[in-house]
């Protein structure tokens, strides 16, 4: 019996893999009210990938998908808390505006290159603006985990892969050397 790898197992599932243009390319701008319908169908699109795909892997910290993941080249992101019962963060023409200068290096792994796990560095805290359905400007502020899945979201509406945030010399270890499936990211208190 062959073993199905992690990356085609999330391409089967309909997620982009490393090496398609859309991942690479900065994301569209949704023009919000105006294009709300648009909003609204990228939206229901990812809520419909995200289901399928916390069917088949269970996520202890949380999961994030971008538009792009899914090809489509809009600015729009759906980010699960680690916690279940935690609705969806919707995050339309995510923009960060402020960030801690403490930051911590944690692994993370990404649906579109699934087969490995990269020591990321980043901001314990981060302050986003978004545009609402309607076309309002709201901001929120997250700390630890979930500044880290945000981030590496809106990394991918900007056209970035995680991998482009990790310091030199330093790769990518392969999903089957990476320790800590099943467990929350640590962090000192």
């Amino acid at each position: 019996m062959t073993q199905v790898r992690p990356s085609e197992q999330m391409r089967d599932l309909g997620v982009v893999q490393n090496g398609a243009p859309v991942l690479t390319e900065p994301a569209l701008a949704f023009d919000l009210p105006a294009d709300r319908e648009a909003a609204e169908k990228t939206i229901e699109q990812l809520h419909h990938a995200m289901e399928r795909i916390g069917q088949v892997h269970p996520f202890a910290k949380g999961m994030g998908l971008a538009a792009p993941q899914i090809g489509i080249g809009r600015a729009a992101a759906l980010v699960q808390p680690p916690e279940s019962d935690t609705p969806a963060i919707v995050l339309l023409n995510p923009r960060i505006t402020d960030s801690s200068r403490d930051e911590d290096e944690q692994y993370e792994g990404c649906l579109s290159f699934f087969d490995v796990r990269g020591l990321v560095p980043r901001p314990l805290r981060i302050t986003v603006e978004t545009t609402t359905l309607d076309g309002q400007v709201a901001t929120t502020t997250y700390h630890r985990g979930l500044a880290r899945l945000i981030y590496h979201e809106i990394d991918h509406l900007d056209g970035l892969l995680y991998t482009a945030r990790m310091r030199t010399g330093i790769d990518p270890i392969p999903v089957e050397e990476y320790r800590q499936t099943g467990h929350s990211w640590a962090y000192k208190q």
